[in-house]
């Protein structure tokens, strides 16, 4: 994939079938520790033991429309490619963890993606299931949560218009307000 926001993507969609109330995303940059590490969190209905064990292999899938499942798969060669470690662990009945870390500056990673636009595809495609949102880019975090804006505007559902359209601003302009926070700070360093 030519951006690590469409395994997000891919990989949540995975929660969604596995009827997950709650998704977590945390995002972690760190330029001192040359990392970039994506976890993705969910409290659906988990992977049992057996197949836990070889869930990576493209030809596991839990899928009736098709017998090839190669997100995982491809989300674990991705950060393996780039000097990084993949990790799943899974509960039945409690939900499933999956972990990506990768070489932040390493030739073969792919960017992230356009993150503002990301979230917006999983609030309109996750439904009643709610999202918490973490990125922390050089120890400067930006969140946001579902749950919150539909109890802040006393809504059940996110998917109108104008809500859609505030979330892409505010998304976007919460991770470049991270960025810059940092960028002044490397700027005023002695």
């Amino acid at each position: 994939m030519k951006e690590l926001s469409l395994h997000i993507l891919d990989i949540t969609q995975n929660s969604i079938r596995a009827q997950a109330k709650l998704v977590n995303l945390v995002i972690v940059e760190s330029l001192a520790n040359n990392e970039l590490t994506i976890i993705i969190e969910d409290n659906g209905c988990g992977i049992p033991a057996d197949m836990l064990h070889n869930i990576t292999d493209p030809f596991v899938t839990t899928r009736t429309t098709r017998k090839v499942g190669l997100g995982l798969s491809l989300f674990k060669a991705a950060a393996e490619a780039c000097g990084g470690y993949f990790e799943i662990s899974s509960t039945p009945g409690v939900g499933t963890k999956v972990v990506g870390n990768f070489m932040r500056d390493h030739i073969d990673r792919a960017p992230l993606g356009n993150m503002a636009d990301t979230i917006l595809t999983m609030v309109m495609s996750f439904g009643e299931t709610d999202l918490n949102y973490e990125h922390n880019y050089n120890n400067q975090l930006f969140v946001f949560n579902t749950r919150e804006i539909k109890e802040t505007l006393e809504v059940d559902s996110l998917n109108e218009p104008e809500i859609l359209n505030w979330i892409r601003e505010f998304v976007s302009d919460g991770l470049r307000e991270i960025q810059e926070i940092m960028e002044e700070a490397l700027w005023q360093s002695p």
